[in-house]
């Protein structure tokens, strides 16, 4: 009997053998590692923005090229498109300068200080998720209406030096005094993957008043403040999650309806101080930029967020890049919608003036709403000032304030700013300039990364300054000398090594912040962490001191970096391994006036696997070893040197407390590969020491015996499939020579981070070979 099956055999022969199967996707399309297992440690994170993305080349000189640059040229072109107007975008009031005053601000405003992230120093706003957050709505056009002028220029100006400048031009052609211009922000070349934006996910549009009501471009729930926030406004307990700055998700700041569109002023006003905060500003400079701000342009609201197309990472390819569409009449001008909210501050929107303070406080404000739905605030006096429309010749329109700008007027302390502001104009556009400048440059790190003709000789204390060299220079036989008087100390290897990197490992790629250079580890509040172990290190350096006094003149910050050379050079040696560890010297001290101490408090790290310390007072809800990686990040570390340099400084400079967690050697204080021989070994069981899982016993199979002790920070390297093959290479027949000679690239490296002083040396350094 012949089989049913044969007539659909026959039927098919010669068809597509993959007939019925989809066969569609391509790759990225299929669901991703993230996808299966979203806890996994992201150690790829280590790894971005290869150079084989950069169409410039790995070996491009943006400082070379920025020299080239004809700035007043530059600034000329900016300031004369200012003032034009295209149809595809009109400008407001004929003046595009409010308009890219936003992009400006927006590009650093994502800045935060906990740990440095954010902030205009790469160009970071091209790309999701940041390019296509609600808050900044539109600004995919501020940045298509400069491009040519980035075309003219090439690769001499940066994205990110070009929108920040542009920021600058528009307030000066608006008779604002502005601080200053530096370049040298260098761009990305993909998305950051790295930066935590909060637990929300991304959405890409604007939270509405209701659930099940649309958002821009997409009509699905609602995003609130509910996950990164614990408690309520007007509760005693009200805080916003480490390390996050923004209040709610999408944002740049704040909501300017109010925590979660609520209308109510003094809840506004907390969130404005926390998250201003944890922005790097104090009261005064958060009233001098927002006030300052809101005195140029206008908010756009006026068609409803329900009607507004996609996103620019989620529009159709037909967009071309755009986002949020708008199908209202022309769709811009007249018809612009951004946030929500619709009008100006002011009379005179192009100019600067305290026509903003002196509205704020002369009239009372009554709540009222948008074209599009949005609460905001109008003068109850009928006769209050008019403001001209943007496009409507003739036609006057009253005068909007938002919830947070009410909220300046309410809180006693911003009051306060705003009142003598408005006695000193002086002060308020003195006040004003300075705080630009801050929000603009305060990620780019110390000033030996400023260029151009533009910088400011006055230092600010944010800047965390450091003297410059005077000439001062080591010899190799000065080094060599100081090297002897370090050993004749007496200090252990232990002190060395680890009093360098406590001094150097602070630094971070975010911001630039931190690192040896300045000695600030000499300093409050640095001398007092826990982290340092104060009071032995404030052994070492009374005995360093001593070895200062005796040379001569050799500063602090160069002293530690070298005793701790010396260090790992006795370390390796004691292993049967000379080698030589470099040392470029000239770095110098600066003194505790010119330190900020609660900001230079926030480079305190929350974890540090490297010494196996852990803050339990800092309130970051992720498993340890997810942050050891993030600070492996914020060194410029690859998963190769992560992995070196935490075996070799556990064996030969242990732990922050002295604890025996992670040292998995018989021989303290030698740079052997022995971190990586127990920790690959099949001899061992590793078992919970409690129910937390967060310090472990390692137990010999036979006999039972605990035999060492460890954290999640050390049992990663062991346990993560990328990081374990590296440990297996460290811990092979042939990995001890590699080890040292892999430890001794990867501590140069993170000694040289902070040397913006002398570039050339510190690219060779953190060249990834």
């Amino acid at each position: 009997m012949k089989d049913d099956t044969s007539k659909e055999h026959a039927a098919t022969q010669g068809a597509c053998p993959f007939r019925g199967t989809r066969i569609g996707g391509a790759i990225g399309s299929e669901p991703q590692l993230d996808h299966w297992w979203p806890n996994r440690l992201k150690v790829e994170l280590l790894h971005q923005d290869p150079p084989h993305a950069n169409p410039l080349g790995h070996d491009f000189d943006y400082a070379a090229e920025f020299a080239k640059l004809d700035l007043d040229a530059v600034k000329a072109d900016i300031k004369a498109f200012l003032t034009t107007s295209v149809e595809w975008w009109p400008s407001d009031y004929g003046n595009y300068g409010p308009q890219m005053i936003r992009m400006a601000w927006h590009s650093a405003g994502t800045y935060r200080i906990a740990d440095g992230r954010g902030g205009a120093g790469q160009g970071m706003q091209r790309f999701a998720p940041t390019s296509s957050w609600w808050d900044n709505g539109n600004i995919d056009k501020s940045r298509r209406l400069v491009a040519p002028i980035k075309a003219k220029y090439g690769a001499t100006l940066s994205w990110a030096d070009l929108m920040v400048l542009t920021g600058n031009c528009a307030l000066e052609i608006m008779d604002f005094p502005t601080t200053g211009f530096a370049g040298g922000r260098e761009d990305a070349w993909e998305a950051d993957k790295a930066t935590y934006w909060g637990p929300e996910g991304w959405h890409g549009k604007r939270p509405t008043e209701t659930p099940a009501g649309g958002g821009i471009g997409q009509p699905e729930q609602m995003v609130t403040r509910t996950l990164r926030w614990e408690g309520q406004p007007g509760e005693d307990h009200y805080d916003l999650e480490n390390p996050l700055a923004a209040s709610n998700q999408s944002l740049i700041y704040v909501d300017p309806e109010g925590p979660n569109g609520n209308g109510v002023p003094m809840d506004s006003a907390r969130d404005i101080r926390e998250t201003f905060a944890r922005m790097g500003m104090n009261d005064m400079e958060t009233v001098a930029l927002i006030a300052g701000g809101h005195a140029f342009g206008k908010s756009h609201g006026m068609t409803p967020p329900t009607q507004i197309g996609a996103a620019p990472e989620a529009a159709p390819l037909q967009a071309m890049g755009f986002g949020w569409h708008n199908p209202r009449g022309t769709g811009n001008g007249a018809d612009t919608m951004t946030n929500g909210i619709e009008g100006s501050w002011t009379p005179n929107p192009t100019m600067w003036d305290n026509d903003y303070l002196t509205n704020l406080f002369k009239f009372e404000w009554q709540q009222t709403k948008s074209p599009a739905g949005a609460l905001q605030w109008t003068p109850v006096d009928p006769d209050a000032p008019k403001t001209p429309d943007a496009h409507i010749p003739g036609q006057m329109n009253p005068l909007m304030m938002m919830t947070t700008d009410i909220a300046l007027k309410v809180d006693p302390a911003y009051r306060a700013v705003c009142e003598h502001f408005l006695a000193d104009f002086y002060a308020f556009t003195t006040a004003f300039s300075e705080a630009w400048f801050k929000l603009i440059h305060r990620d780019m790190g110390p000033k030996d990364r400023y260029l151009g003709k533009e910088v400011p000789a006055r230092d600010f204390i944010w800047q965390d300054p450091i003297p410059a060299n005077d000439g001062y220079a080591l010899s190799d036989a000065d080094v060599a000398r100081l090297k002897d008087m370090i050993h004749a100390t007496g200090l252990s290897v232990q002190d060395m090594v680890g009093t360098a990197w406590a001094s150097a490992s602070t630094y971070r790629k975010s911001d630039k912040r931190g690192g040896a250079n300045g000695a600030r580890i000499q300093l409050e509040p640095q001398r007092s962490w826990a982290v340092n172990n104060p009071a032995n290190l404030s052994r070492v350096l009374d005995v360093l001191a001593g070895v200062k006094a005796d040379f001569g003149r050799v500063s602090m910050a160069d002293l530690i970096v070298l005793a701790g050379c010396a260090g790992v050079e006795k370390a390796a040696r004691d292993a049967g391994v000379a080698v030589d560890v470099p040392f470029v010297g000239g770095r110098m001290d600066t003194t505790q006036e010119w330190t900020d101490i609660e900001m230079t408090n926030w480079l305190q790290p929350v974890v540090d696997g490297f010494r196996n310390y852990t803050n339990p007072d800092v309130g970051y809800h992720v498993a340890a070893e997810h942050l050891f990686l993030d600070r492996a990040h914020l060194l410029e570390l690859t998963a190769p040197e992560w992995t070196a340099l935490t075996g070799g400084l556990k064996v030969i400079a242990g732990t922050y407390d002295g604890s025996a967690h992670g040292v998995f050697t018989d021989r303290p204080g030698v740079l052997t590969n022995d971190f990586f021989t127990v920790l690959t070994s099949m001899e061992y069981e590793v078992k919970p020491q409690d129910s937390r899982e967060q310090t472990f016993d390692l137990v010999t199979r036979n006999g039972g015996e605990t035999r060492y002790t460890a954290t999640r920070c050390d049992l990663v390297f062991g346990a993560n499939a990328q990081l374990r093959q590296v440990a297996e290479v460290y811990a092979a027949a042939d990995g001890h020579a590699r080890l040292v000679r892999d430890f001794v690239k990867a501590w140069h490296k993170v000694m040289m981070l902070d040397r913006f002083d002398i570039p050339e040396a510190r690219r060779a350094a953190v060249k990834v070979c």
